[in-house]
């Protein structure tokens, strides 16, 4: 099994971290291809650096999953590695294997684990994008409450090492004050710290990246099939200009592999034809 792990951040540091989670959690035989987000933010802390980076997001899945020359390195699931899950759920609709963000995942897990729980996060302005993604999921009721550092960040890379008593403390809050039966602790930042953190705290202590490697090698285990219908099937067939030669590919990839009436949005359309550009002036 080969998984796709995207930093949707422009850290090198913070994909450091994820990759070194993501190899401690997988599985034997699992093999990872780790990418970083070419364009974008340092840390992704609101909506609009969300949508900025599913942007970066689109470029990377594309490259991995569309056919045509240099498509020998296409993959079996792919991981959004970044708390918010930029790009997603509409990245779903470019491929036709499993992608998995992580706050999906971690909900998920989280949810197996107990009835309710709470969200430990870096910084404040966070909160309400989290709260909002939370409520996506449909999962409103269960959050118990979401903490958070309230403190200027020296650094991204070293959050960890800067702010571990401060989590600790937040994530005892989140359990004794909240009534949190699991802690998720939000954002690739914050990769691996779990595992430190676990039996420090009295319940169970979720890290998004593992959630998402082990989520995404079980989804990718079921073989359930792709997208052809639905909410999720590949966007219908149109004419476009201005797409990257990869997203444009994986674009035509993913229309090529749906049935002919999902292509044109269920009613019979011509093929797309190139939209000439506007003259110089």
């Amino acid at each position: 099994m080969k998984l796709l792990v995207i930093n949707p951040n422009i850290s090198d540091d913070v994909t450091a971290l994820i990759e070194a989670e993501a190899l401690r959690s997988a599985s034997p035989g699992t093999e990872l291809v780790v990418r970083t987000a070419r364009y974008g933010v340092e840390y992704i802390e609101t909506r609009f650096e969300s949508l900025i980076a599913a942007g970066a997001v689109a470029e990377i899945l594309a490259e991995y999953t569309r056919d045509g020359p240099g498509s020998d390195n296409r993959v079996d699931g792919v991981v959004v590695a970044a708390f918010g899950d930029p790009g997603m759920p509409a990245l779903k609709e470019l491929t036709d294997v499993p992608v998995i963000g992580i706050t999906e995942a971690a909900l998920c897990a989280a949810a197996l684990q107990g009835h309710r729980f709470s969200i430990i996060a870096i910084s404040d302005r966070i909160r309400p994008w989290y709260q909002d993604c939370v409520e996506r999921f449909g999962l409103g009721g269960r959050l118990a409450s979401i903490r958070s550092i309230n403190e200027a960040l020296n650094g991204i890379a070293s959050v960890q090492q800067d702010f571990k008593a401060t989590l600790l403390a937040l994530s005892h809050q989140a359990v004794t004050e909240d009534g949190a039966d699991v802690v998720i602790l939000a954002g690739a930042p914050l990769a691996g710290l779990a595992r430190e953190l676990r039996g420090a705290i009295g319940v169970p202590v979720v890290d998004g990246i593992s959630a998402g490697i082990r989520m995404a090698e079980a989804v990718v285990g079921l073989d359930s099939g792709p997208h052809q219908a639905g909410a999720f099937a590949p966007p219908p067939v149109k004419a476009r200009r201005g797409l990257s030669a990869n997203l444009d590919a994986a674009l035509t990839t993913a229309q090529n592999a749906a049935p002919r009436n999902a292509r044109s949005g269920g009613a019979p359309q011509p093929a797309p034809q190139p939209v000439p550009s506007a003259p110089a002036n």
